[in-house]
């Protein structure tokens, strides 16, 4: 590898990638999801040049579970995923802190404090503390890259994972960072191979044995993390604040607004957060008398901090969540902190005050930002779907006083719940509107059940509750929405696609396969491209919601975020009567109402759900796209 002079801008996630290759890593393994994806598609583009086996996994469980098998094998290994990922591949993660690993195991868990794509605003810091797992948390593209260096060493010297822990505004920011290597060249192979072991099959013997070693294991690394150049302190006031990720450099900027003041701080910027690098930061605690906490979602300094007050008997008032004075939930921005600390400052008595950087313009008088509403994309196979399945309800409704209710799963279909669709009643977590729909049952029999799920989301975690409802005689309807990609989170490849993230082709499994070896009886296919896929999907719909048990039906179509229209339609204004049907029933963003008419937009991708709804037949193709 050569040496590289110069920089690089890089996203923070291209940073963790490229750092990863340099640490040499050997196997990334991952599941998309938002804001993490763009790690493991950046390693993706290296893997055949360098040697590294990279794939998407079906989930975030058998992802880690496949690199603990490289690991154990003496391989350096990568898991991707998002916080809500971690959930899914809490259970092994749990007993590899027990276990162990050979080579070295990172895991990339990126946070979404906000959330802006995400159910839960779940802090990875605390699950480290809980997993007795340590978690390095940088705060820039140029940390990203070194921390990721630092944990693949950290993995390796103590035989143990580590989690590299990121937010939203670390993965997707850029920033000009360092690099060693200027382009990266094959990786070594995997020496050792797999040595069989008594510790790598978990008992209850070995984890009594273990326990001790994996807690003396967390002042060992306390010690070593109080000595990184990762855990600094800037300033020599007596006003201290402690902060890491990206909010460390919010405070940054805050105080730098001080005019003159800033030699009245002490700033504690916190790289590897877990264990706490509890020697470092008393060092810090004893140069101030009030203390500032300053971090996004959970109090996790702000709990390290006070006990280890407490066991010093400092005499230091803390400022932070849990006395009101920061937020304690949400994603913060420099304004948010610039409040906080003052109100902090305020109530310890000094009279500094630090100012917004836009202070000469009133916020209280700029405009609002345009409210731009969440929706499926004009000609998205998803609202013919949900059309048609409102269409089977309400003929069920009038026919047998019947009604339905729709539990929906995470995917681009959770859009489903908006006006004027309204169909999603449920949305819980991946592959839960299933088995929500088999509880829903036993609580509503007389109600018909009906879960949407993805063709992606079904192969992360839709198969189990399949054979559960087919089991339990769960009599529900499934409604899987095959668009052959992972579309949310920027259309990687699936199970059930034929292709993995590396371009080489694989075997495509058939979803209807899958459910019928469940043992589901009534199964049917519909192609929702067809011109008249409305009359089929309903029919469908209908028919599948009629059966006693549970049923499935695998409606196919196209994303048509990847896939070119070849036509579009149009109004004829002659023939519309102005009713307005279109816009009031579908919600399609294409559709956009004048003076008295419907106008279709040019972002039409010419599905023709509109032109099968419209009662006075007003719409008709309109072209060729070119």
């Amino acid at each position: 590898m050569s040496l590289l002079t110069d920089k690089k801008l890089l996203m923070g996630n291209e940073a963790i990638a490229l750092g990863a290759i340099e640490a040499g890593v050997q196997v990334v393994t991952g599941y998309p999801g938002t804001p993490s994806t763009e790690a493991l598609e950046t390693i993706a583009r290296y893997a055949n040049r360098c040697g590294i086996y990279t794939e998407w996994s079906s989930n975030e469980k058998v992802a880690l579970e496949t690199a603990v098998g490289a690991a154990y094998s003496g391989a350096k290994a990568l898991v991707t995923m998002k916080q809500v990922g971690l959930n899914v591949a809490s259970d092994p993660l749990m007993s590899l802190s027990y276990i162990g690993v050979k080579g070295a195991l990172v895991l990339l868990v990126a946070d979404d404090p906000g959330p802006h794509s995400s159910q839960t605003e779940q802090d990875t810091r605390a699950f480290g503390h809980f997993a007795n797992i340590p978690v390095l948390d940088p705060s820039t593209p140029q940390e990203a890259y070194e921390l990721t260096k630092l944990a693949f060493e950290l993995s390796n010297e103590f035989e143990i994972p580590v989690v590299l822990r990121t937010t939203t505004r670390v993965s997707h920011s850029c920033g000009d960072v360092e690099v060693t290597v200027a382009e990266p060249s094959p990786v070594e192979a995997v020496e050792e191979g797999f040595v069989k072991d008594r510790r790598w099959t978990i008992f209850p013997k070995l984890t009594a044995e273990r326990h001790p070693w994996l807690e003396s294991l967390q002042g060992k690394l306390s010690e070593r993390f109080s000595e990184l150049s990762f855990n600094s302190v800037s300033g020599s006031g007596k006003i201290g604040i402690i902060a890491s990720g990206v909010s460390a450099l919010y405070v940054k900027e805050a105080i730098e607004t001080a005019r003159g003041f800033k030699e009245l701080f002490t700033l504690f910027r916190i790289g590897t957060v877990y264990p706490f690098p509890e020697k470092a930061a008393l060092s810090f605690l004893k140069g101030i008398d009030r203390l500032i906490v300053a971090e996004e979602l959970d109090p996790y300094l702000e709990e390290q901090v006070l006990q280890l007050i407490g066991k010093a008997h400092l005499p230091i008032d803390v400022y932070g969540k849990k006395n009101g004075f920061f937020p304690v939930s949400g994603e913060y921005n420099v304004d948010i902190v610039i409040d906080s600390i003052n109100r902090s400052l305020a109530a310890c008595g000094e009279n500094l005050r630090l100012s917004h950087a836009s202070s000469a313009v009133s916020r209280e008088k700029l405009p609002p930002l345009p409210i731009r509403a969440p929706t499926l994309c004009a000609g998205c196979m998803h609202r013919t779907v949900f059309y048609a399945f409102k269409q089977a309800a309400k003929q069920l409704k009038k026919e047998a006083q019947t009604d339905t209710i729709f539990s929906g799963d995470i995917g681009c279909y959770t859009l489903g719940n908006a006006y004027p669709l309204n169909m999603v009643d449920t949305c819980l977590c991946m592959g839960a509107g299933i088995s929500l729909a088999g509880g829903l049952f036993r609580t509503n029999p007389k109600t018909k059940h009906v879960a949407f799920i993805g063709d992606s989301t079904f192969f992360h975690s839709g198969i189990p509750a399949v054979v559960n409802a087919v089991y339990n005689g769960a009599d529900i309807t499934l409604a899987v929405l095959d668009n052959r990609t992972t579309a949310m989170t920027g259309h990687q490849p699936h199970p059930g696609v034929g292709v993995t993230v590396l371009g080489n082709v694989s075997k495509a499994i058939e979803i209807a396969d899958v459910v019928r070896s469940c043992g589901v009886e009534s199964i049917r296919t519909v192609n929702t491209v067809d011109p008249d896929s409305l009359e089929s999907c309903v029919k469908a719909a209908k028919e599948a919601m009629n059966f006693k048990g549970p049923s499935v039906i695998v409606f196919k179509g196209k994303c048509v975020g990847i896939t070119k229209p070849d036509k579009y339609y149009k109004i004829k204004p002659e023939a519309c009567t102005g009713c307005g049907l279109c816009i009031k029933e579908l919600g399609c963003p294409a559709l956009t109402l004048t003076v008295d008419k419907p106008v279709i937009q040019d972002s039409c991708s010419g599905c023709g759900l509109c032109a099968q709804i419209c009662p006075s037949e007003a719409i008709c193709i309109g072209g060729v796209k070119l």
